[in-house]
């Protein structure tokens, strides 16, 4: 791996944080903001590090695929770092561990915050953290790529590295063709959704920064109460809608959209997905109308918005779930297990990944049963192959086992049972809220600074899907013995 090269390409990835740190410092200049001073240092120390490689590095025409994973992976923890210099800057909440964790969880998209008064902030630092979750949604790198030249397989190599296998599935199109579809439906459906929001009620600034959350199924709010600060039935629809959407395959929206015939409606996997998602929202519904006498209506409402939420893992909230019967609860912490889809801005072990090990599984019977017998796995008419069944049963396998260990580690620092197996699922899956000490409506502020630093190495690990992060690390090894 060239060195100068990745440089060359961590210089793009600063300088389009810099953008963002730029319009923050806007927003705090024009409202004459204290925070005015760390958000322009910020962005004035991104654009001299992004700019320095371009100046002193010579033009790469040609990427190879070990240096688009080391882009990607190296790419997303110099971000989460230089997203937490405006947090740390400004005081307040913010001690080190917990402006690093803010960065991570955003950018990640997790919405889990340390924040005790999110009103605390000002406009200029809540867009910019809002704006962490817009740029981490779609990734930080396809953004990147989208502006980049393809030069010599440059796109392709970064973009296979940051792109799971089974996304791509569907589709028989060049990276360049499907990075833009990707950037067009997520920018359509934040549009549309500002537009909605607006007219619901919320302000402008509001509107703007709960979309970037909801599209990027991040949960970042301006509220302390998040979304049940506006006690607001059409907002609540219109966003349960939106998060569903957003956990899509947002190729096979585009598809839907255009008229072609793999699209969301003839996909096996969405349709399962979304029996799942409304069976766990019926159950939810009676154990609330039993247990904590709730009506029809107030259960659905509250069920249907929370499911949604975790399983899209946005983590929005319109109460505290921590409160709900046991029976509810452990629904909810499947959804935050098993999460969105392939293709989307959700995080999560990915639905698409356990229908596939059922797929096997049911292929691996019928071979006990009929031995001589040939069989395929096929999702949505496509055979899927042996290495990518593989490779789906050791990302499973590789996920619990994190999750178990993290579970282990903040148990080892004196954190409760439910908080520290909630922690862990929901920070490896980029979801946000878990229940006891982290439940919906709290934080994660009372955690030592150990956890939150181990959390977010956690949500990092998540959000670049293990495998490459431990594919990376055994190059690197390698590379110095």
């Amino acid at each position: 791996m060239r060195t100068k090269a990745i440089a060359k390409y961590l210089g793009f990835v600063l300088l389009f944080n810099a953008l963002f740190l730029y319009i923050s410092a806007a927003i705090s200049f024009f409202l004459h903001e204290n925070s005015l001073t760390p958000l322009l240092y910020s962005a004035v120390v991104c654009t001299i590090l992004g700019l320095f490689p371009q100046i002193f590095v010579e033009k790469i025409d040609e990427i190879n695929f070990r240096e688009g994973m080391a882009i990607s992976v190296f790419g997303w923890i110099l971000t989460c770092f230089a997203g937490a210099v405006p947090y740390f800057m400004w005081g307040g909440e913010f001690t080190l561990a917990n402006a690093i964790f803010e960065s991570v969880s955003g950018y990640t998209t997790t919405g889990a915050t340390i924040l005790q008064n999110v009103e605390g902030l000002t406009n200029g630092l809540l867009f910019w953290r809002s704006s962490t979750h817009f740029i981490g949604g779609i990734g930080i790198i396809l953004f990147v790529l989208l502006i980049l030249p393809d030069s010599k397989g440059v796109r392709t190599s970064i973009y296979r590295s940051e792109v799971s296998g089974l996304s791509l599935m569907n589709f028989s199109m060049r990276a360049r063709r499907i990075i833009y579809i990707i950037s067009i439906v997520y920018i359509s459906l934040t549009v549309i959704l500002i537009t909605l929001l607006w007219a619901l009620g919320m302000s402008f600034f509001d509107a703007v920064c709960h979309s970037f959350g909801t599209i990027a199924t991040g949960g970042f709010s301006t509220k302390n109460l998040s979304i049940a600060h506006y006690n607001n039935v059409g907002i609540e629809v219109t966003l349960t809608i939106f998060m569903y959407l957003s956990s899509l395959h947002f190729g096979l929206l585009f598809l839907t959209f255009i008229g072609n015939k793999n699209n969301i409606f003839t996909s096996k996997v969405i349709q399962a997905y979304t029996l799942v998602i409304i069976a766990g929202i019926l159950l939810i519904t009676f154990n609330l109308m039993k247990s904590s006498n709730y009506s029809w209506s107030e259960g659905l409402r509250h069920a249907s918005f929370q499911v949604v939420s975790l399983t899209s893992t946005t983590g929005s909230a319109t109460l505290d779930t921590d409160v709900w019967p046991l029976f509810s609860k452990i629904i909810l912490i499947y959804f935050t297990i098993v999460c969105a889809m392939v293709g989307s801005t959700g995080g999560g072990i990915k639905f698409d990944r356990i229908y596939l090990f059922f797929a096997s599984l049911r292929r691996r019977i019928k071979l006990i049963q009929h031995p001589q017998g040939i069989y395929v796995t096929k999702m949505n008419g496509n055979i899927v192959t042996e290495e990518l069944e593989l490779q789906t049963m050791a990302f499973i396998i590789l996920y619990i086992i994190i999750f178990f260990v993290v579970t282990l580690l903040l148990s080892a620092m004196d954190i409760d049972g439910m908080t520290a197996f909630t922690a862990s699922i929901t920070t490896i899956g980029n979801v946000g809220p878990g229940f006891g000490k982290i439940s919906s409506l709290s934080n994660f502020s009372g955690l030592p600074d150990a956890a939150k630093y181990l959390l977010s190495v956690n949500m990092l690990l998540g959000r670049l899907e293990i495998l490459n992060v431990i594919t990376l690390l055994l190059i690197l090894i390698k590379k110095n013995k």
